[in-house]
């Protein structure tokens, strides 16, 4: 290649752009295998799903590769908004479509971020929301999360929210993880419902349910009702998690139909494949399937943190389907420690919580294995 001076090709790059780290995913498990040489390696850091997806979605895709693929997918996604109107109760101008819930999370930052507006979100919060802020020269305010003395430590603490949004004019747009992650916190209805009461009506808030299935019924946000009391509000969900197919990338809004035209606007012509469109209506179909997934999930993240909480480690109350553990130390060799054994987990040192590994609720097997390769790792230290 042509020789250049190093400012030449980043010159007329965004500021924000050129500050940005890179997000970085969960490690794959064919990475951990070239590095280490491992052929029996288990992935618990992206938060999939163990039981794969629903039979009816491998059907429908299975019938969809018999089809034309030369032929564009449905830019408009009729039948699953259609689909997800029906499962929602809500009108089909209110849904937008995304390459998941992340793509969402960006369309809101182009249209309400920007030079001289800023992004409020909580500390220790998912890590697109500064990325999203950040990529459009937004300033970023980081609301301080409750401290690890706190029943919910870690977790969004929406009062103070509210307090810096009354000093903060210049807030545009409000990411609320609801389960958190990394961290599995959440917040009560009551709280989010406290905090949306108190936001201008100019201001969006995004409600990042990416996790929302996963809740003791008992304890989730139904926020679907609030859309028609609070237009600011923002509702994002994804495929990705309880339903499964975090390979084929789907996730969709709910908002008022005001913000799903300017959504709309900025969503990239055909986001979502023809494939992600037909799994996305079949998983909707199999509610069955959501039912088993949640109930591994709610036995296993129990019998995770009984376990981890017997060998002495902290482990963060959590609503998701993972936990976020502490060990009173730098986690950075025992993460090692259970890469050397087959087993991925994701740290936690770009959170700012070094001290901690975030671990996906597997299968019973899955499970017992990452807890005797913790057992291992850290009797190795």
């Amino acid at each position: 290649m042509n020789a250049v001076k190093p400012n030449e090709l980043t010159r007329n790059a965004l500021p924000g752009v050129l500050d940005i780290e890179a997000y970085t995913p969960g490690m794959p498990i064919e990475e951990l295998q070239r590095r280490l040489g491992l052929a029996d390696v288990i992935k618990l850091a992206s938060n999939e799903n163990p039981l794969g997806a629903s039979p009816m979605v491998a059907a429908a895709l299975a019938k969809a590769a018999a089809d034309n693929l030369a032929l564009y997918p449905d830019g408009s996604g009729f039948r699953l908004k259609k689909k997800l109107a029906a499962y929602h109760g809500i009108g089909a101008e209110c849904i937008t479509l995304g390459n998941g819930s992340n793509d969402l999370l960006e369309f809101l930052s182009r249209i309400y971020a920007g030079p001289g507006r800023a992004v409020m979100f909580s500390d220790y919060a998912f890590a697109v929301y500064p990325l999203a802020a950040q990529a459009q020269n937004a300033e970023r305010v980081v609301v301080p999360a409750y401290p690890s003395d706190h029943a919910m430590p870690y977790g969004h603490d929406l009062a103070a929210f509210a307090e810096t949004l009354a000093r903060r004019p210049d807030v545009s747009l409000v990411f609320i993880a609801n389960p958190n992650n990394p961290t599995g916190t959440w917040n009560t209805p009551q709280e989010i419902l406290g905090f949306l009461e108190h936001v201008p009506p100019h201001v969006i808030v995004a409600l990042d349910e990416a996790y929302w299935d996963y809740q003791d019924p008992a304890l989730r946000t139904d926020a679907r009702p609030w859309l028609d009391r609070f237009p600011n509000l923002v509702i994002t969900r994804t495929f990705s998690k309880i339903y499964g197919i975090a390979s084929l990338r789907a996730g969709y809004a709910l908002s008022h139909p005001t913000v799903a035209d300017l959504l709309n606007r900025v969503r990239q012509p055909f986001n979502n494949n023809s494939f992600a469109l037909i799994a996305a209506e079949a998983a909707l179909d199999d509610q069955e399937f959501v039912r088993r997934s949640i109930e591994l999930n709610t036995v296993e993240r129990k019998r995770l943190d009984a376990e981890l909480g017997k060998r002495g480690h902290t482990v963060l109350p959590s609503q998701a389907n993972f936990i976020t553990v502490g060990f009173g130390r730098d986690a950075r060799p025992i993460h090692q420690g259970l890469l050397e054994r087959g087993v991925i987990v994701r740290p936690m040192g770009s959170y700012g919580l070094p001290q901690f590994l975030r671990v996906t609720v597997g299968t019973a097997t899955q499970n017992d294995r990452f807890l005797a390769a913790l057992d291992e790792a850290i009797r190795s230290l």
